[in-house]
């Protein structure tokens, strides 16, 4: 056993201080996620607490089978993908009633908060659908399929968006869209 399974396990068990390592190993790879998904900084940290408190209580049902990061980035875009909804409805109700600041990893090159800044600024650019199906490609590593079954639409609408969202990218770079 690791020492991040038997963390794990003694988290799910309800040990505090297992669960607060947890939470400050996972704090700067799950606000990094949500940044990359919501537009802008305002929301991130809320949501990315939202996140956390989400895994935490979503511990007793991680099984163990395959990667607790990656379980962690699975609860985080459900919560941070139920939060944008809520907050939509909540600016549509006010409307008429009918969105990296990055936190840079410890041991990264000094330069890596420029470049999550930049890159959280490219992203915003883009529409939310192709800023999603990118992030969970790309930073999650998430499969077509994957990622079609996560947003519950078709897998040609993933590739499709993929495709475009890495075109606008590259030429939001090429433009300076980042500075």
């Amino acid at each position: 056993m690791t020492a991040i399974d038997a963390r794990v396990a003694a988290a799910v068990a309800g040990d505090r201080k297992a669960i607060e390592s947890l939470v400050t190993e996972l704090l700067p790879r799950i606000r990094n996620l949500v940044r990359y998904l919501v537009r802008g900084d305002s929301d991130a940290d809320d949501l990315a607490q939202e996140a956390l408190v989400a895994i935490v209580r979503g511990l007793p049902t991680h099984r163990g089978e395959g990667s607790f990061n990656a379980w962690a980035d699975r609860v985080a875009v459900r919560s941070t993908f139920a939060g944008l909804r809520k907050a939509r409805r909540a600016r549509a109700q006010l409307d008429g009633a009918a969105d990296l600041a990055s936190v840079p990893h410890p041991d990264g090159p000094p330069d890596e908060y420029a470049a999550r800044r930049a890159t959280a600024r490219l992203l915003d650019q883009l529409p939310d659908e192709q800023r999603h199906v990118l992030v969970l490609h790309h930073v999650l590593g998430m499969s077509v399929p994957a990622i079609s079954e996560e947003l519950t639409i078709p897998f040609e609408t993933v590739r499709s968006r993929l495709r475009i969202g890495i075109g606008k990218l590259r030429a939001l770079h090429g433009e300076g869209g980042g500075q």
